[in-house]
């Protein structure tokens, strides 16, 4: 009894084990139930001379025939005639019907599967030379914008994303924040970043370069530096160097990632790069259009790459011998980046030169007549800096950066006074950093958005005015709109003043930019799209990040917007090639301008800046009009 048992049991845990093998085991199944009830239906006819009345008895072969037909078709047995041939049709039919029936059922059934897995986004990509991006946040659509017009040129562009999100949502809101993706298709898969087996549906051995977002929720950077690690660290990655551009949020953070990432990665450390543009917009009006200009694809661009005509050439020499493109510095044989390197240093082979060009095929140097007025140039002149009135409404994460960097910039006897109302604001400003002593620090607990209490803060006697946003304890769009309130009191406050005050504000979201035009703030920094336009000009350039690092360094040249009439005399039409020499001779390097004409056409919002003007049209300058240059100070 206990052998019949253990024998029954194992047909029956061998039969399920089919059963859960899937529709290819149950189309098996029924195939097999259907030619037993066909054998069976052909025996019985052949061996009773069951026949039609007033037909032939058939043979097995011919009896298996008639089953199947009927066994397919229920309308075949609608001719029989005589009720024992009859008996056997109907029971045949009846058979077929429910294996067809239940046929039916486990295709619909499988192809549902089928197109449930498809949904998940789990199946293999196979593209080439194709963008990855990881994770997922609010950058990622400028991101993908910006790739978008990077790929124009390129055949069959491809940009292929993983998150820990479900396929389908995010192609709905790539579909609905981005407006045209020209000639580049964007595939989406789910899954997790930071997990080996996830990461090689993406296919990283054949692609151009990965995009590592930081993502929402605890902890993004853990996740960005375990996705960073399972690239560099696969045990089946290719022996060619990736090219990875990585966010990180805090800069403490930073060291551990460039060890897991090496020479493969390049770092955009969000909230430094943040900060540090807030602070040099607020103390040059129009400076965020400068750094959009050089991160956006749309316009012109930084390239790093080798020029044989100017080897053997002074940097100043080299400056001079482009007309359409802009030489701003150079990469050197082990991989340093100098911008604004002294006039005479020579270019050396095996060296690279960085240059802003609307595109790489448009850099040509030499052969182009060379025209420069030198006698409206200027001898230097000392600029004498004097201590500055700082106010910061509003706190966020960036804060203590922000504050840090306005330190190192200010002369001595200068304030910055900090007025917000979130709830550590004021442990936070007692463990706040100063780079000297150059700078005291004060603090007000202010409802920015109330006019009373910002009124009490004398507000037109400040120099700069920075308002940020409570970002780290409101989404995203509440954070701008708060803004926006006190944008908004502020222009009042400007009208009841009788007199301008510089106002520098830090957006979230590039559509609430347009919004705030109205409350004619000078500047407008956005911060998730210099984010994303960083990171998308490091997946293309592996020198981008480096070149960032040294323009926003206090070490190293920045970039500055001075008086043309402090370089040029103004009286008459220059060219550019004029204002190009009379900043050489400063040691500094010209890299465009901003005119002040209210009635020029500025579809991108760039508040009149031209960056990599050409260098032999002439122009007239007027005493408001800018000089945009590298510098060390």
């Amino acid at each position: 009894m206990g052998t019949e048992t253990g024998w029954r049991a194992r047909m029956r845990y061998e039969f399920d084990k089919s059963m859960a093998a899937g529709p290819i085991a149950l189309i098996g199944w029924l195939t097999v139930i259907s030619l037993v009830v066909i054998v069976l239906a052909g025996l019985f006819l052949a061996l009773t001379q069951i026949a039609p009345e007033g037909g032939e008895p058939v043979s097995f072969i011919e009896g298996a025939w008639e089953s199947l037909m009927r066994t397919m078709d229920a309308g075949a047995m609608g001719g029989d005639v005589g009720w024992a041939f009859r008996g056997v049709s109907l029971f045949v039919t009846i058979a077929g019907i429910f294996v067809f029936s239940a046929l039916i059922g486990v295709l619909s059934a499988g192809l549902e599967n089928k197109l449930e897995e498809l949904r998940k986004g789990r199946s293999q990509v196979l593209e080439q030379d194709h963008t990855i991006i990881l994770n997922w946040s609010p950058s990622i659509f400028d991101v993908i914008a910006e790739l978008v017009i990077a790929n124009t040129s390129r055949r069959k562009p491809r940009i292929v994303i993983m998150a820990n999100k479900d396929k389908v949502e995010m192609e709905d809101e790539i579909a609905a924040k981005v407006a045209d993706l020209k000639n580049t298709r964007i595939i989406c898969r789910s899954g997790d970043p930071t997990d080996l087996y996830d990461l090689t549906i993406v296919n990283p051995p054949t692609s151009r370069s990965v995009i590592v977002l930081s993502p929402e929720g605890d902890d993004p950077d853990s996740q960005v530096i375990k996705s960073v690690l399972a690239l560099v660290n696969d045990p089946g990655r290719r022996t060619k160097p990736y090219q990875i551009a990585a966010e990180i949020r805090d800069s403490r953070n930073a060291d551990v990632a460039r060890i897991v990432g090496g020479s493969e990665l390049q770092l955009v450390l969000a909230d430094d790069l943040i900060s540090r543009i807030v602070v040099h917009s607020s103390r040059q009006t129009g400076l965020s259009a400068v750094y959009s200009e050089l991160l956006d694809f749309e316009g012109c661009e930084i390239y790093t790459l080798e020029q044989p005509d100017i080897m053997g050439k002074s940097f100043a020499a080299a400056v001079m011998a482009y007309e359409t493109s802009t030489l701003i510095g150079l990469r050197d044989e082990r991989g340093k980046i100098l911008l604004n390197p002294p006039p005479g240093r020579i270019f050396k082979p095996g060296e690279q030169a960085v240059i802003v060009a609307e595109d790489d095929a448009a850099i040509r140097s030499g052969n182009h007549q060379v025209h420069i007025e030198k006698e409206a140039i200027l001898p230097v002149s000392p600029r004498q800096i004097g201590p500055e009135r700082t106010l910061i409404l509003g706190w966020n994460r960036r804060g203590p950066i922000i504050s840090f960097e306005l330190s190192r910039y200010v002369a001595p006897g200068s304030l910055l006074t900090i007025a917000a109302d979130t709830p550590e604001l004021e442990r936070e400003i007692g463990a706040l950093m100063v780079a000297n002593g150059n700078m005291a620090v004060d603090y007000r607990i202010v409802d920015t958005s109330s006019r009373e209490q910002l009124d009490a803060l004398e507000i037109p006697s400040y120099d700069h005015v920075l308002v940020l946003g409570y970002s780290d304890h409101m989404a995203p769009q509440p954070a701008d709109t708060r803004t926006l309130v006190t944008l908004l009191q502020l222009r009042k406050i400007a009208e009841k003043a009788g007199r301008h005050i510089s106002v520098v504000s830090e957006m979230t979201d590039v559509r609430n930019r347009e919004l705030a035009e109205v409350t004619r703030a000078d500047d407008f920094v956005v911060s998730n799209k210099l984010v994303s336009l960083m990171l998308a000009q490091a997946s293309e350039n592996e020198s981008m990040a480096a070149i960032f690092d040294e323009l926003l360094d206090e070490n190293g040249s920045e970039i500055y917007m001075r008086p043309v009439s402090d370089y040029v005399r103004i009286d008459e039409p220059l060219t550019y090639y004029t204002i190009c020499l009379a900043a050489l001779r400063r040691g500094e390097v010209a890299i465009g301008y901003r005119r002040q004409r209210d009635e020029a056409p500025d579809p991108r919002r760039l508040g009149g800046v031209v960056v990599n003007p050409s260098k032999a049209e002439k122009l007239l300058y007027s005493e408001e009009d800018r000089v945009i240059v590298l510098a060390q100070d």
